[in-house]
């Protein structure tokens, strides 16, 4: 298996959480494997994260953490995004990294449009991965919510700026897992990681 570049997200905005312990366990799988791999915690990045602009015209500087994180995305072959699902949607710091870091110039491109009239992908030959943790039972979230936040993550963010294929580990009962059921994650976790997958 080829070499590749990994760039861990770990999402989660607390210090110490599931989320920064599949990512942990996935990069020291890569690592083990053979692949290059970065991480970031949420949680020690300094950022503003209210994008406070109506238009991409005249938007803030990147902080050092947010040009650092983008500049990870930008070096890795393999994007990989630890986050929990909190009210149906990504939790409010981690979409606020995504609002400030995700900019035209470097991500898509506003001047060069598809026949849609849609801005062309700039982060186009990465892939990812995201594993998401929830109190919603899969079934439900299939049937009643329609997946809502894996079609935002797919289409809206990650396959918007070119990111693609995105495949998605979904675990719930994250809250109050059975006896046994996060080390059952963290070994599938460790599964995928040693692919690189």
């Amino acid at each position: 298996m080829a070499q590749k570049k990994i760039f861990m997200l770990n999402g989660h905005p607390a210090e110490h959480s599931l989320s920064r312990g599949l990512a942990e366990t996935y990069a020291d799988a890569a690592r083990n494997a053979g692949h290059d791999v970065r991480i970031a915690h949420l949680s020690h990045l300094e950022f503003d994260e209210d994008f406070g602009q109506s238009s991409f015209v005249d938007f803030k500087p990147l902080e050092p953490a947010l040009e650092e994180v983008l500049g990870n995305i930008e070096w890795c072959d393999h994007l990989v995004l630890t986050t929990p699902m909190w009210w149906g949607g990504l939790p409010a710091r981690l979409k606020g990294l995504i609002d400030r870091t995700f900019i035209p110039g470097r991500t898509f491109d506003t001047r060069n449009l598809k026949v849609t009239g849609m801005p062309s992908p700039v982060l186009t030959g990465r892939t990812a991965r995201v594993i998401l943790t929830s109190d919603t039972p899969g079934w439900f979230m299939r049937l009643m919510y329609r997946r809502a936040l894996i079609w935002q993550l797919k289409g809206q963010i990650l396959g918007f700026v070119g990111i693609k294929p995105a495949r998605f580990t979904w675990f719930a009962g994250a809250s109050h897992p059975k006896p046994g059921l996060v080390a059952k994650w963290m070994t599938q976790v460790r599964a995928i990681g040693a692919q690189a997958a």
